[in-house]
């Protein structure tokens, strides 16, 4: 994959500018300083020579006043710079979060949740600080160049000399944090997928009694995580060690040489008769404030290698062409039309291309899909319900190609029924009446054969049943989603393997509840291994090798 050599090229136009007049008001900030400094080192000299009071007041206050402007430009900066950091993560975030959710079998969980808390939070130093620190750059060191040549060639000499080398070291570095950046990055996704995959897996460790090589796993990542952390960090205080080795050099170099001309063992590097005090003050206030944007700079320089790094794998996750799933997922009102379904054509590609036969499903059918493992019939039911997007032909719902433009209206009217059930963390009332339109739950429960299920949880309809379905059984899970089909009103049901896996007896509710629901004209369609299912529907599409 092509890399760019900036992440400037996740900002948006307007976050451009408002991040080039943040820094163009925090390179003024900094350019205040030569004033204050004039105006502190006139103070001192004409207090030193003897000058009234009035003088160092004045000195003294134009010092404070400059300061105080200073300090309100640099807020006003700083405030614009983090509001535009927060409206780029913000921005990336969301954009993100709505390609991802509606792509499926993308980025997995785990590495999503690191992308989207741990990772762009690594852009706000970048943004806050790299820009400005960049600006002040361009501005502060030529103009205090120029003002330390102009009182002394000796002293811009040094300036002159030492600052380049600030940096030169700067981008040598800077090839080193990038890298330690990079396999940061990689170790954080790594350990949470690492641990959302143990936490989903912890009732199959405990029963496999593999607790410790679990745990050993865990330490083995989160100490690959901590060498890349402190990586990252040997390269940041290197690099800070060798520029502050620098600076104070320069800076010291610059006080040895106005204290010896003031005490006048030095008779070179100055214009005409030598430093004053005012001069040789001034240039010493100068020196510290010479380097600092150029350590500025070094500090942003690893913010700016931590961004290249989560801009590169921004750019792998948009790179993903899978087809996105149809519609936003919003809700719509009912598409208009019969419960009718039909593929033409269809082939998907799924590791192998899958070709699909010709289906064409009246409403108010009862069909069930037929066939061996991997030959389709999931993967047809994902179709009907526009969660899946074809390579080639055309899927037909309610008489109408199933499109954007039609998906949410479509799901508004359907009911699925997965092998994995998933239950949000709320109470099974409002689980089973999503819409709270206040129905008979009762007479729902019955229709689908699990009313007893409910009276055997504690707190029945107001039990929290928890997004695993903790205290209910699998049968029993898809026995409630059922009852909430018959609450809801759906008219389309599918249902993917919707006995597997059971017993006797919850294999037969859940055939008992289905044949329920095709019996007051709803169109029911499953992909099943069960005969007994099979034969319960009215239809059998055959898949695969039998087709």
């Amino acid at each position: 994959m092509a890399r760019t050599s900036s992440p400037d090229r996740l900002l948006t136009a307007e976050a451009q500018t408002g991040l080039s007049r943040a820094a163009r008001l925090s390179a003024l900030a900094a350019a205040l300083w030569p004033l204050q400094a004039l105006a502190l080192a006139i103070g001192i000299g004409g207090w030193v020579s003897g000058a009234g009071a009035g003088h160092t007041l004045a000195c003294a206050a134009a010092f404070a006043g400059l300061g105080l402007l200073r300090a309100l430009i640099d807020r006003l900066a700083a405030r614009l710079a983090f509001r535009t950091a927060d409206g780029v993560i913000h921005s990336l975030r969301a954009d993100l979060l709505g390609r991802e959710s509606l792509r499926p079998g993308g980025a997995s969980s785990a590495a999503l949740a690191a992308m989207l808390t741990e990772k762009l939070a690594l852009l706000g130093p970048w943004i806050t600080r790299y820009r400005p620190a960049m600006a002040r750059c361009q501005l502060v060191p030529p103009v205090i160049l120029a003002l330390a040549f102009w009182q002394s060639w000796a002293v811009g000499v040094i300036l002159l000399v030492s600052g380049p080398l600030i940096p030169l070291f700067m981008a040598l570095v800077g090839i080193a944090a990038k890298s330690a950046s990079e396999k940061q990055m990689v170790e954080i996704g790594a350990m949470n997928t690492l641990l959302i995959d143990r936490i989903a897996a912890l009732p199959d460790i405990l029963l496999l009694n593999a607790a410790e090589a679990s745990r050993a796993a865990f330490e083995a990542r989160a100490e690959g995580l901590r060498i890349r952390t402190m990586g990252v960090l040997r390269v940041a205080f290197l690099s800070s060690t060798m520029l502050e080795l620098f600076s104070a050099l320069g800076v010291a170099l610059v006080a040895v040489y106005v204290g010896f001309t003031l005490l006048g063992e030095l008779s070179f590097g100055a214009w005409g008769q030598g430093l004053t005090l005012t001069q040789g003050v001034f240039l010493l206030l100068l020196a510290p404030e010479y380097f600092q944007p150029l350590r500025d700079l070094a500090a942003a320089w690893h913010d700016k290698a931590a961004a290249e790094a989560v801009a590169d794998e921004l750019d792998a996750l948009a790179q993903d062409d899978t087809a996105p799933v149809l519609g936003q997922g919003a809700r719509s009102a009912p598409l208009g039309g019969p419960a009718s379904v039909a593929l033409q054509g269809v082939t998907v590609r799924r590791g192998a291309v899958l070709t699909l036969p010709d289906i064409d499903i009246a409403a108010g059918s009862s069909v069930a899909l037929w066939g061996p493992s991997g030959v389709g019939k999931s993967t047809a039911l994902d179709l009907f319900a526009g969660l899946l997007t074809p390579d080639s032909g055309a899927v037909a719902v309610a008489g109408q190609p199933l499109c954007d433009d039609t998906a949410d209206a479509w799901r508004a009217r359907i009911a699925y029924v997965p092998q994995a059930v998933h239950v949000p963390d709320m109470t099974l009332r409002r689980f089973l009446d999503p819409h709270q339109t206040g129905a008979d739950l009762g007479t729902a429960l019955r229709l689908a054969r699990a009313g007893g299920i409910v009276e055997a949880l504690p707190e029945a309809l107001d039990t929290v049943l928890g997004e695993t379905g903790a205290g209910v059984s699998g049968g029993e899970a898809r026995r409630l989603l059922i009852a909430r089909a018959f609450l809801t009103g759906a008219d389309v049901i599918l249902a993917d393997e919707p006995t597997a896996d059971l017993d006797a007896t919850n294999g037969a509710a859940i055939i008992a509840a289905l044949v329920e629901l095709a019996a007051q004209g709803r169109t029911v369609i499953v992909a099943t291994h069960d005969p007994a299912l099979a034969e319960a529907m009215g239809r059998v599409i055959r898949f695969g090798e039998d087709a």
